[in-house]
């Protein structure tokens, strides 16, 4: 059982935007949780949050109107897990009236796009694991491969049919056109660790993609390839980027801590990894040429890992941690233009949710950049949480 415990401290206040009766999400950072209005938002329901997903448990997924808080269900999926959901979105091809998100299908897993209200669906023919902004193709991964190497990532459902292949040829990343629903293969792990071999000196090891965004005009993505070496603990990260038909792979570091990033820009985006400044938040040019070396935004203020996401306008960042000593995620944002950062909110972690199943606060901004959601279990059981930005980021009052 998770403890009732119930701490937080907050500067601007935040409200519950879910309902107490189910464990409530959304997931990731750098999904489109609101709609194109802001007016509603989408969630995860499910009857348990101390264990890992497991086959057959399935997850609710619906909206709830921010105004009156309403909650509309439009549907259960198989294909989630505590840190991504289901891949839940807001189609930016029509924001105020399709989602999209993964569930199972006839023994796969394969991504679905609904009407939320008159209910058609269009199914796709591999599970969506990030959409280009203006709703054209989709990038697809293997999900099933993902549980065996991080099982908060993956789903449990259906069993990797490579999982016995350290680096496949049939397998990589697939490219979904969102219109016809067909999806092909544009770079195949095998590929990959042909590229990386000699770059990392590489003994053999299986091979697994995490973390995969198109940049803002979806003409190229990041995705983080990730292998376990016999010797050493942990996995180990390359850094790489591509152009959407998988063309034009460069590995852009060759530290292999590499985490959590957003995209600033179409060639830049930020990234907490390791670096020449040790491991810090770096802005990275994807860019062909060697010159230069990356950003760092700030080495005193982002000392550790977290969400990372820029504000709509590009002026804020927001920022997340992992517990403290005294078992507190901490939220922050932070003004790009004045170097400065305040926190937010600092919220209670419960110990009985960790690792997998932890409860990341996993911060998102809003279409107009005036508020955020996150999720957190500071009350006992997982929730998602609103905060009006509007009087703090108005008058620049940090």
């Amino acid at each position: 059982m998770i403890e009732p415990a119930f701490r937080k401290r907050e500067l601007v206040p935040s409200e519950r935007i879910s309902d107490g009766d189910r464990h409530a999400f959304y997931g990731y950072y750098d999904n489109p949780a609101f709609s194109g209005s802001d007016r509603r938002h989408l969630v995860h329901r499910v009857p348990f949050c101390d264990r890992l997903q497991q086959a057959g448990d399935r997850a609710e997924i619906g909206f709830i109107e921010l105004d009156g808080g309403k909650y509309t269900p439009l549907g259960e999926t198989g294909a989630w897990n505590f840190q991504q959901g289901s891949m839940l979105q807001w189609n930016p091809a029509a924001p105020d009236d399709e989602v999209i998100y993964n569930r199972v299908m006839d023994g796969c897993y394969h991504g679905v796009v609904r009407h939320v209200r008159t209910g058609a669906v269009r199914h796709l023919e591999q599970p969506v694991a990030n959409v280009d902004p203006a709703g054209r193709n989709a990038l697809g991964i293997n999900f099933a491969r993902m549980f065996d190497f991080r099982s908060g990532y993956g789903y449990a459902d259906i069993a990797d049919r490579y999982r016995t292949e350290l680096h496949p040829a049939e397998d990589g990343v697939f490219l979904i056109d969102l219109g016809t629903g067909q999806s092909r293969l544009v770079l195949s792990l095998e590929r990959i660790w042909a590229f990386l071999k000699p770059i990392f000196h590489m003994e053999e090891s299986k091979l697994t993609l995490n973390h995969i965004t198109f940049n803002r005009t979806g003409t190229r993505f990041v995705l983080l390839a990730r292998w376990v070496p016999s010797i050493g603990k942990g996995h180990r990260t390359a850094l790489l980027t591509a152009n959407t038909d998988g063309s034009g792979l460069r590995c852009l570091s060759g530290d292999t801590m590499q985490s959590h990033y957003h995209w600033r820009d179409d060639r830049r985006f930020v990234i907490y990894g390791g670096g020449r400044k040790g491991r810090q938040l770096y802005v990275y040019k994807d860019e062909e040429s060697k010159d230069g070396e990356p950003e760092v935004v700030d080495e005193g203020y982002f000392t550790s890992d977290g969400h990372c996401s820029y504000s709509p306008d590009g002026r804020w960042m927001l920022y997340d941690s992992y517990p403290d000593r005294d078992s507190l995620r901490h939220l922050y944002v932070y003004d790009l233009i004045r170097k400065r950062g305040i926190t937010l909110g600092s919220y209670y972690s419960p110990p009985g949710i960790t690792g997998d199943i932890r409860c990341d606060l996993h911060p998102r901004w809003n279409r107009a950049g005036t508020a955020i959601s996150f999720d957190s279990a500071h009350e006992g059981r997982r929730h998602v949480y609103r905060m009006d930005l509007r009087e703090l980021l108005g008058g620049h009052g940090l």
